[in-house]
């Protein structure tokens, strides 16, 4: 088998023969390059796509395959094109065997989302049966409390975008790209897994993949299924509320978990995956003297602009089989503050992804199509130790608490919003300009440039300035802003070591994104991976 790059088609060639299967087309346009039969090229799969439209509107697609070949050896000799051709040997995750004895305790999973549901999928398959802990509901209960919080319903503290079966990824985009190099293809994994219960196959491939909301409320409940199958067990609207230890030799072991209903469960390890929003959990394991510290994060607005402008600022074309439009901005603002975009949604809604009551975040989604008129992106700066006490670990959540409440106040409760015109010169907006915002939850237009420190409304306003100059329109006027995005990463880091147990306490797994130790439903997935390797290691 070959592994061919650097393959450039001209998005015409497709537009063309647009009835053709994908894999079809680059058959036949290898078949040319190569000047090899058609017939002879076999199992061709698509490695990694993406978008080239550098020199826009002259798009271009960017693939690189897999396939077999007659004569291999001769064609790696003689081929002196643009493509570059090199063996392929296809290299998969692999999981150990790790059945449990009679009489062994079965491992525990504080958190269902993606590291939490990624290490009971490999705990499960190596056979060890672990029990999993959910404080908010299954992901088809879960779907309609949150509708109905959309709607104008009492906001549930336990089942809303941030808790529940699936965790705070679920109600997003469902992006699944990451920066972190994959040698042991537990990236791979991730991937597989989300197709083979029910993702789109592009997933496997594209260089920005994403599942989408309404695609993952159908993916979660598969993979409890199969979990459940191969003998793991989930409590779901069971909030963990007290830790277990022993003691040896002024070592401290972790013993077991206690949840809201008095039950006791005993285990000799747990993988916490608690998500970057639990922040009742966060304060127990401080008083228990669990080692942490606050870190660096972000916070800022988000903003909306029409998808079709986006799109023909970012291919210069109005209309084509091109996907929806996205786009990744930096830019140095005030010192020491940086500014960035985050978690960009083509195609999405801005949403009111609240906790709790009284304090107000929101958060951007998408669905699979990502078919919604507007495109939303978080506007965000960087706060860390000149705006709190670092010594103290849980400062950064008591930052995020008090810009969630000012949030809250501004609108009472709805999301607060503002166009781009009136947050620069300080005014209250009265309505939308040429286009209105699409939004999950309700809104009211209010003071967002009373929200920040000076410096961070400058930083925002110099960002957009910014951006203004690389993407055409994104500064116009009547872009709307809505606020608060306050839930960008965890305010805490969870301290652990190479085996990946806590520094305080052996047998206890700190996890994922609300130990800081992930960004996105892909880190998360694959450090919860690691963590079910350590832990069958360790024990």
């Amino acid at each position: 088998m070959l592994k061919i790059t650097n393959i450039k088609i001209p998005l015409s060639f497709f537009q063309m023969k647009d009835e053709l299967p994908e894999e079809r087309l680059l058959t036949r346009f290898l078949s040319k390059e190569l000047r090899e039969r058609e017939d002879g090229i076999r199992r061709l799969s698509i490695l990694k796509k993406s978008i080239d439209a550098r020199k826009k509107p002259d798009i271009f697609i960017l693939y690189a395959i897999a396939a077999t070949f007659p004569e291999e050896d001769r064609l790696l000799k003689r081929y002196r094109g643009k493509l570059t051709i090199e063996s392929y040997f296809e290299k998969k995750y692999e999981i150990s065997s790790f059945p449990l004895r009679s009489g062994e305790k079965r491992p525990l999973i504080v958190g269902d989302g993606p590291a939490g549901l990624f290490s009971a999928y490999v705990l499960s398959l190596a056979g060890a049966r672990p029990i999993i802990f959910e404080r908010g509901a299954a992901a088809e209960e879960r779907e309609g409390i949150v509708k109905t919080f959309f709607s104008g319903g009492e906001l549930s503290k336990n089942t809303n975008v941030c808790f529940g079966e699936g965790g705070a990824g679920t109600f997003s985009d469902g992006k699944l790209n990451t920066l972190t190099k994959d040698r042991d293809k537990r990236q791979d994994f991730v991937l597989e897994t989300f197709h083979k219960f029910g993702a789109d196959k592009n997933i496997l491939y594209d260089a920005k993949p994403h599942i989408g909301t309404d695609r993952l409320l159908i993916i979660l409940p598969a993979m409890r299924k199969a979990i459940e199958a191969l003998g793991g067990e989930f409590y779901f609207n069971t909030t963990v509320t007290d830790i277990l230890f022993s003691e040896d030799n002024g070592i401290r072991l972790f013993s077991g978990l206690v949840t809201e209903k008095g039950d006791n469960f005993l285990s000799d390890a747990c993988i916490l995956a608690i998500g970057h929003s639990a922040r009742d959990t966060m304060r127990m394991l401080n008083s228990k003297s669990i080692l942490m510290k606050g870190k660096d994060f972000a916070v800022g607005l988000r903003i909306e602009h029409p998808q079709s402008q986006i799109n023909e600022s970012q291919y210069g074309i109005k209309e084509s089989i091109l996907p929806p439009a996205s786009y990744k901005l930096t830019h140095t603002g005030i010192a020491p503050r940086n500014i960035w975009t985050f978690c960009m949604c083509p195609g999405g809604k801005v949403i009111n992804s609240s906790s709790e009551k009284g304090m107000l975040s929101i958060n951007g989604m998408s669905n699979a199509a990502r078919e919604g008129r507007n495109a939303n992106s978080a506007l965000i700066v960087s706060v860390g130790r000149q705006d709190f006490d670092s010594d103290d670990p849980l400062c950064g959540i008591a930052f995020q608490e008090a810009l969630e409440k000012k949030a809250w106040s501004l609108s009472k409760g709805l999301i607060p919003q503002q166009l781009y015109s009136d947050f620069r010169e300080k005014r209250a907006s009265s309505s939308y300009g040429k286009y209105e915002s699409d939004t999950l939850g309700g809104t009211a237009f209010g003071r967002l440039d009373t929200l920040f420190p000076d410096d961070i409304y400058e930083t925002i306003l110099s960002g957009i300035t910014a951006f203004g100059k690389k993407i055409k329109g994104f500064s116009r006027e009547d872009a709307i802003l809505s606020g608060v995005e306050s839930r960008t990463s965890s305010p805490v880091r969870i301290e652990r070591g190479e085996d990946l147990m806590s520094l305080t306490m052996k047998g206890l797994f700190p996890c994922g994104e609300g130990a800081g130790y992930a960004g996105g439903i892909m880190s998360a997935a694959v450090d919860g991976m690691k963590c079910a390797e350590k832990l069958m290691e360790a024990l």
